[in-house]
């Protein structure tokens, strides 16, 4: 239904064909995006939210199951539904997948070995949708777990979306939750792809390995809940007693 009267309020291209439920959905999206309610924040009640669209309740609940099926919000039982939050037990289940070999899943701590600006290689603009011009900020870390080195991530970030995140003396092991928290990008979906690779002698120094020494080599492209292209990710895993678990709903 265009004509209600939150439609024209949409951005993005109009979503006048779509069943009215969707669009109340996007319309809820867009006031999560733009901070109507906080990460953790309990969204109205159905009937109130229904009121101020001027939808029925069955819309609105409708519309929120389909925010709850892509984890823009979760329902609580008898409590109410909040927007997502990306806390550290979310992080360790949703976007940590390697673990130690015959151990449940732990989340592991981070050692940031640097962080500066810099020009985006052609990998980096393809991945953001960058251009050569525009800065990015690159972190470098190893994750540790069971006491040991498991992985070395090299992160590039776009430097308008985080404004001088690379003077910052607190960044955090868990990324996402200091993303959602500190520059209002919220973590919506990531793609991986992964490939086997050997270890070069950096790769081996920051390791603890010997050169050679087979490691998987995941690229990791992150998306916000807007739709923006807000990281691209470079890990380089260990895997003679660590594997990489992926959970699919």
């Amino acid at each position: 239904m265009s004509s209600s009267q939150f439609d024209h309020k949409l951005s993005g291209p109009s979503l006048a064909f779509q069943p009215l439920y969707q669009q109340v959905a996007e319309y809820i999206k867009q006031l999560i995006v733009e901070r109507r309610w906080q990460p953790g924040e309990m969204l109205p009640s159905e009937f109130k939210l229904a009121d101020e669209f001027k939808v029925s309740q069955g819309t609105v609940r409708k519309a929120l199951t389909l925010l709850t099926d892509t984890k823009i919000v979760t329902r609580r039982q008898g409590v109410g539904t909040f927007v997502s939050e990306h806390t550290a037990q979310d992080a360790l289940f949703r976007f940590f997948p390697l673990q130690a070999d015959g151990k449940g899943a732990d989340l592991p701590k981070a050692e940031l070995i640097s962080k500066e600006l810099v020009e985006p290689s052609e990998t980096v603009q393809l991945a953001l949708a960058l251009a050569a011009k525009d800065k990015t900020v690159k972190i470098k870390r190893r994750r540790i777990l069971e006491n040991e080195f498991c992985m070395l991530e090299t992160i590039f970030l776009p430097s308008k979306m985080f404004s001088d995140i690379e003077k910052r003396e607190d960044i955090p092991h868990t990324l996402y939750h200091f993303y959602q928290t500190d520059y209002n990008q919220t973590v919506f979906k990531t793609r991986d792809s992964i490939k086997a690779v050997l270890a070069s002698k950096s790769d081996a120094k920051n390791l603890g390995v010997e050169k050679g020494t087979p490691l998987l080599l995941v690229t990791r492209v992150t998306e916000s809940i807007d739709g923006k292209l807000i990281e691209y990710r470079e890990s380089k895993c260990r895997s003679d007693h660590y594997h990489y678990q992926v959970e699919l709903d």
